[in-house]
Parts: structure tokens; C-alpha cells; sequence
């Protein structure tokens, strides 16, 4: 059975989910959803997912919510240890970069591009100051590394990526970051990478 992802194509969180099952060959069935329209948040999909909110991922009667928790999910079932590993130390390393893409850059690069992009009223120059704090500590991170951990590609990068590399639709480009621009690229080189508007 395809596994279904209820998708918008602007949203860098549901693109983190068709990027890893591009890598990885997974067949996916992408169902887009009417976000303007306030689809997320009626019957069928409210159903779904209760918060109201996308990406929603469904592989036979489990369904998933939370971008992070999916990449998990996708991860272990189909890309083995490389993506995800299973040792304590492995797995906490991968994780807590999970936890930079669900906070610092979230509130960083991600509601700086939410303003500019899609009118949100939230405060854009917070926004900003965190997204040149988080990408700071990005720059000082893979000035050392090719990968954010394990010397790799690992949901880690999959899961930070994405708004890092679209930060330019809120006001952040990455000039001046040449170590995070160059990570940006070796994921883009990745074989079976597939891209999304503005990257």
C-alpha cells in the first residue's frame, strides 16, 4: 500500500517529508491541500489530525503528524541506520538537531519567510535576530562538517535544510554563510533529490 502525504507545496515542513522519500525511493501519494481555503482545519483532514495542521502522513491505518516525527517514522522503516541510527548515542545526536528545526530555526528563518511571504502578522525583526543566531551557530557547526552529524547525510539535514535554504523569501540570505550555503549544496547533490519553489 502507497503511503499518502496531504501536502502543500509552498511548505517547507511538508517538503522535508517528499524530500526523504525521494532519497530513500519510498512511493508516496501526494494529496494537496486547499491550505488558503482552510482545508487542514475541517472534516476530512481535522479528523486526521486534530492540531489542524499539514503535513499529515498516513502509511496504512497509522497516521502521522509533525514533520519531525514523520522523517522519524519514514527513516527507520525504509532508510536503516544510515538516516536514522538505532545506538543511544546516534540516535540522541540526529535528534536534538530535530529539536533546532522544531525551535531556532522555526522561529527563525522559517516565521521570517511566514511574514514576508504569507503576510503572517508575527514579529519579523525577532524573527530575524534568531535566524542570524541559529544560522551563526549553523555556519560555526559545518565549517568543521560536511553533514550536521555522524559524518553523513541523516534526517538531521533533511529536517534543517529546508527553511534554512528558503530563509532568503524572509528577508535572511544565506550571503555570508559559506559553509551553510555549501551543506545547502551537497544536499541538493544528493542522488534522488528533488527541489520545491525557491530551492
Amino acid at each position: 500500500m502507497t503511503a499518502k502525504l496531504y501536502d502543500l507545496e509552498l511548505s517547507g515542513n511538508c517538503y522535508k517529508v517528499r524530500l526523504l522519500c525521494a532519497l530513500l525511493s519510498v512511493p508516496l501519494e501526494i494529496i494537496p491541500v486547499d491550505f488558503l481555503s482552510g482545508a487542514h482545519k475541517k472534516s476530512p483532514l481535522i479528523e486526521l489530525n486534530p492540531f489542524g495542521e499539514i503535513p499529515i502522513f498516513q502509511d496504512g491505518d497509522l497516521v502521522l503528524r509533525d514533520s519531525q516525527a514523520i522523517l522519524i517514522y519514514i527513516a527507520r522503516k525504509w532508510g536503516g541506520e544510515n538516516w536514522l541510527p538505532t545506538d543511544p548515542a546516534g540516535l540522541a545526536r540526529v535528534s536534538q538537531w530535530l529539536a533546532v528545526a522544531e525551535n531556532e530555526i522555526a522561529r527563525g528563518p522559517n516565521d521570517a519567510r511566514l511574514h514576508d511571504k504569507f503576510g503572517y502578522k508575527l514579529d519579523v525583526e525577532r524573527a530575524r535576530t534568531n535566524a542570524v543566531r541559529v544560522l551563526g551557530l549553523l555556519e560555526k557547526r559545518l565549517a568543521k562538517a560536511q553533514w550536521l552529524e555522524l559524518g553523513r547525510p541523516t534526517i538531521a539535514d533533511i529536517a534543517c535544510m529546508p527553511y534554512v535554504a528558503l530563509g532568503h523569501e524572509g528577508g535572511v540570505p544565506l550571503d555570508g554563510y559559506p559553509a551553510v550555503t555549501s551543506w545547502v549544496d551537497r544536499v541538493k547533490a544528493l542522488p534522488g533529490f528533488i527541489g520545491m519553489p525557491a530551492i
